[in-house]
C-alpha cells in the first residue's frame, strides 16, 4: 500500500493561512491533493494538519484527514521528517503492507504527475535506495557566488573566479515538491540528502519555493503561463 502525505500546518506567519489561501482561483493545497488523486499512484491521500479549517478544505477536495497533528510537531521548529514519521507510524498501525509514502508539499501548484510517477518508478527499480525526491539546477553556477562583508565584495570560491561558467559543474538544490520514500527508509536514520536518494530533476520553470508574498506572485504568474501554454 502506498500513500501520499501532504503536510499543512496552520501557523504560517509570512503568508497567513498560506496552505488554504486562494491561488489562481482555488486553495493552493487543492493542487497537491488533486495531483495526488489524479496520479492514481496512492491508496490514500492524507493531509497532516493541526488546523480544523485546513482539514475541512482538504476533505472538500478529496483528501483523508484521519487525525489532527499533535502540538509537539506543529510549531515553527517541527521538521518535515518528524511529520512524515508521525504519519507513517499512524498508517502502518492501521493498514497492512504499507510499502511507500510520498510527501508532497501543500504549496506545490506547479507539480506535474509525470515526475511523481518517475520518482516511484526509479525508486522501485533501485532496491538499494531509500528515497527519490525532486531537485532542480541552480540558475547560476554556485562556484561564482559572492559574499558582502562590511559593504565589500569577495568571492566565496576565489579559485573559480576566472573559470568560464560553461566549464563549471552544475549544482542542484531541493525543488521542494515531493519526497518518495520506502517505509523502512523513512523509519531509519538515513538522510534524504545522501547517496540513499535518487534525484528527480525538474526544469526550473516548474520550481518556485513559496515563502514570501513575492514568491506567491511569481508562482501565480508561472502557473498562469503554464496554463496558457497547455
Amino acid at each position: 500500500m502506498k500513500f501520499a502525505l501532504i503536510p499543512a500546518r496552520g501557523g504560517s506567519k509570512r503568508i497567513p493561512n498560506k496552505n488554504i489561501k486562494s491561488f489562481n482561483g482555488k486553495p493552493i493545497i487543492a493542487y497537491s491533493i488533486e495531483a495526488a488523486i489524479e496520479s492514481q499512484l496512492f491508496d490514500h491521500v492524507v493531509v497532516s494538519t493541526d488546523s480544523q479549517d485546513i482539514a475541512n478544505v482538504a476533505r472538500e477536495y478529496g483528501a483523508d484527514v484521519p487525525f489532527l497533528r499533535p502540538d509537539a510537531i506543529s510549531d515553527d521548529y517541527a521538521t518535515t521528517r518528524e511529520v512524515i514519521t508521525h504519519a507513517v507510524n499512524y498508517m502502518t498501525k492501521r493498514y497492512d503492507e504499507v510499502t511507500h509514502c510520498c510527501c508532497i508539499y501543500a504549496t506545490s501548484p506547479l507539480l506535474q504527475i509525470s515526475y511523481l510517477k518517475q520518482g516511484l518508478e526509479k525508486l522501485l527499480a533501485s532496491p538499494d535506495k531509500a528515497f527519490a525526491f525532486s531537485v532542480t539546477e541552480f540558475a547560476f553556477p554556485v562556484q561564482r557566488a559572492l559574499s558582502i562583508t562590511n559593504g565589500h565584495l569577495s568571492a566565496l570560491y576565489p579559485q573559480y573566479s576566472n573559470t568560464r561558467s560553461q566549464d563549471l559543474n552544475p549544482a542542484y538544490h531541493d525543488a521542494g515538491q515531493f519526497y518518495w520514500g520506502t517505509i523502512d527508509g523513512l523509519l531509519s536514520d538515513k538522510a534524504f540528502f545522501s547517496s540513499d536518494s535518487i534525484p528527480i530533476v525538474l526544469p526550473s520553470y516548474l520550481v518556485q519555493d513559496i515563502d514570501t508574498p513575492d514568491d506567491w506572485l511569481r508562482a501565480e504568474l508561472m502557473h498562469k503561463a503554464m496554463s496558457l501554454s497547455l
